[in-house]
């Protein structure tokens, strides 16, 4: 018997292109998978500060007592990204009696360094505000994010407190502290004289680190390099480890090639990660770095258990 040779072509050139649609033998187009539902948050765009970006959504965890909180900082460069969480990630930690809350903060495009990383941070200090109201226990905040806002929370964990207990504003009086991050593919760098040694000259390509500094080109960045070395050392969360911070789990993908391959590779290369742990190594802070074949945890995982462990002990 003779097999139609058409549905197979249509088959598999669907298949061999991105979001093609894939036929069945009678031509009818199956039915797509259902996006990862958003689970409406408790309360949501809360604004923590005066700008349109500053807001954060939140879900309220049960529980007898203070809740722990997992709070989510996107990423995206610092130039694009959403706060928005899947279902799944929020329902996760809520199971855990854990409360979630997403931040949202400026990016590079509307205002530069220190913006985006100083926003994140009010977002601890206003969460920690609301403790009382929203049932959270202030010692038990943890952060986590990817790429930008992994490197986002790395600064946040490292960095000395924020807290001005002199200030009129409450919000600023609370502390920044937190009691740990897990991350993935963060850049514990963003000094262009550091990182392209560490990594080639292709992480400069990525636009990440020139926006953040408020030039549109890596030749502008490079040019006014004096300008902006204050900015670039200051939010390295590299400059800042020392033995008294929180723990750290970090994830990276396992491309250990170098010189990076292209701009996307070199701004999440695990190498950021083996620079992060030999220096909190040396130091004593305690740093985990999952890298598959070349770094794993003798306690976690993954990142879910760090941060359950973590919040709940």
């Amino acid at each position: 018997m003779k097999i139609p040779i058409f549905p197979m072509i249509v088959c598999l050139v669907s298949a061999l292109i991105p979001g093609g649609t894939v036929f069945s033998q009678d031509k009818k187009p199956a039915k797509k998978k259902a996006a990862p539902a958003h689970f409406a948050p408790t309360m949501a765009n809360v604004a923590y500060d005066k700008y349109d970006a500053t807001v954060l959504d939140f879900w309220k965890a049960e529980g007898e007592g203070p809740r722990p909180l997992m709070v989510y900082i996107h990423g995206g460069g610092w130039i694009g990204g959403t706060k928005s969480l899947g279902r799944d990630k929020v329902e996760f930690f809520l199971k855990q009696g854990i409360s979630v809350a997403a931040i949202e903060y400026r990016l590079t495009g509307v205002a530069s360094l220190p913006a985006p990383v100083h926003d994140a941070a009010r977002g601890i200090q206003f969460l920690k505000s609301k403790a009382g109201e929203w049932n959270l226990n202030k010692d038990r905040i943890a952060l986590t994010g990817g790429s930008a806002g992994a490197c986002t929370s790395m600064w946040i964990l490292t960095h000395d407190d924020l807290a001005n207990p002199d200030s009129k504003d409450p919000v600023e009086r609370e502390s920044s502290r937190v009691a740990g991050a897990a991350v993935a593919g963060g850049q514990t760098s963003i000094d262009p004289k550091q990182i392209e040694p560490w990594l080639g000259a292709n992480v400069l390509k990525h636009n990440m680190i020139n926006m953040a500094v408020g030039e549109k080109t890596i030749a502008g960045a490079l040019k006014n390099y004096d300008k902006h070395i204050a900015l670039y050392k200051e939010f390295s969360a590299y400059n800042h480890v020392s033995k008294d911070d929180p723990p750290l789990l970090m994830t990276y993908g396992s491309d250990m090639t170098l010189p990076s391959k292209n701009a996307g590779h070199g701004i999440h290369h695990p190498v950021y990660g083996v620079k992060m742990k030999e220096k909190c190594d040396k130091v004593g802070m305690e740093c985990h770095l999952l890298v598959k074949g070349v770094s794993k945890s003798d306690e976690y995982a993954n990142a879910n258990e760090f941060l359950v462990g973590i919040l709940t002990k």
